[in-house]
């Protein structure tokens, strides 16, 4: 059955086009089924992914969803022809939510990663946010309708130990959509940024294990015993302790898409607040430099004790918040 025919038959509600990006795994994957299993019948997803080859797990995921209230397109967010295509292929290039989640990981001492490497990164999170948004926003400001959700990281507000590069870009994307939101308002398109913190994925465990044997031989003996003894092992209990699944985080954004009045900033995990909160508290930016090295570097069996405690809160207050309900 012809999808935009299915979704009209799911009730009287308006029901509204979702293009999701990076859709093969993880939070892109999470985000695509939460929506298209909707028990209201609001959404009308189409799921894309570079390589279609890699979509037997969100076909597997999305069961009886398949081609009724999901469809998979390729889009590749490093190509405007390949945007262009996928947006064309849209009956009238509807998209009322884009959900923009294509991203990528980097991680270890900034000696050790070629400019390339970081091009690279840049290219898929920042320059497909800005290319994917170019081509819908258009659209979108014509008819006077919208809303650009976009799946950022507490690492966009608060740079960490050994995410140099990664954070740089999660920067430029809340910088980006924090000027643009202001012209968005005027023609009636919300944006959202949607930040977590930890999220555990197949994607990231594969960057820790690559990292667990990252070749640290142009960096010095220290900067590779930090980045092995200190880091890497406080990650993982960091994890371990404050991770999130993909599924919590398609709850949170369905719950963002949803509202009457979606927030600009919406972090997914309370338990960072305090965290991102040191920034504003001290406009020098010295409180959370402080905060954060002498966590690091003098006060390990702290944040050990910390940890713990904090991954038991976490666990007894992990209810998936309800989507807000229409009127």
């Amino acid at each position: 059955m012809d999808l935009k025919l299915r979704c009209q038959q799911g009730g009287a509600m308006a029901c509204r086009n979702v293009l999701v990006t990076g859709c093969s795994s993880g939070i892109g994957l999470a985000v695509a089924v939460r929506l298209a299993k909707d028990e209201l019948k609001r959404f009308r997803v189409v799921a894309t992914m570079r390589d279609l080859d890699r979509r037997g797990g969100l076909e597997q995921a999305a069961g009886g969803a398949l081609n009724h209230t999901l469809e998979i397109k390729e889009l590749d967010v490093r190509s405007e022809e390949s945007i262009r295509e996928c947006v064309n292929s849209i009956p009238q290039r509807q998209v009322d939510v884009l959900v923009n989640n294509a991203g990528m990981g980097m991680i270890g001492p900034l000696e050790c990663q070629s400019i390339g490497s970081m091009q690279s990164l840049f290219d898929t999170n920042f320059f497909g946010l800005a290319r994917v948004v170019k081509e819908v926003l258009p659209d979108m400001k014509r008819r006077q309708s919208g809303h650009i959700v976009v799946m950022s990281s507490v690492m966009g507000i608060q740079g960490l130990l050994f995410n140099d590069v990664y954070s740089a870009s999660k920067f430029a994307v809340e910088g980006f959509c924090e000027s643009l939101a202001v012209q968005a308002m005027k023609f009636n398109v919300k944006m959202s940024l949607i930040e977590p913190g930890p999220v555990i994925t197949e994607f990231e465990k594969k960057i820790y294990e690559d990292a667990a044997h990252m070749d640290l031989s142009d960096t010095d003996k220290q900067t590779a015993e930090i980045f092995k003894q200190v880091y890497l092992p406080y990650s993982k209990a960091i994890f371990t302790a404050l991770g999130q699944t993909p599924q919590d985080i398609a709850e949170h954004t369905l719950k963002v898409i949803t509202s009457d009045s979606p927030p600009f900033r919406h972090q997914t995990n309370k338990l960072y607040a305090p965290l991102t909160a040191l920034k504003r508290a001290d406009p020098s930016g010295r409180l959370p430099l402080d905060a954060f090295y002498k966590i690091t570097f003098q006060h390990n069996r702290i944040l050990n004790a910390s940890l713990a405690l904090l991954g038991l809160l976490h666990r007894r207050s992990c209810k998936e918040p309800q989507p807000e309900k229409p009127a």
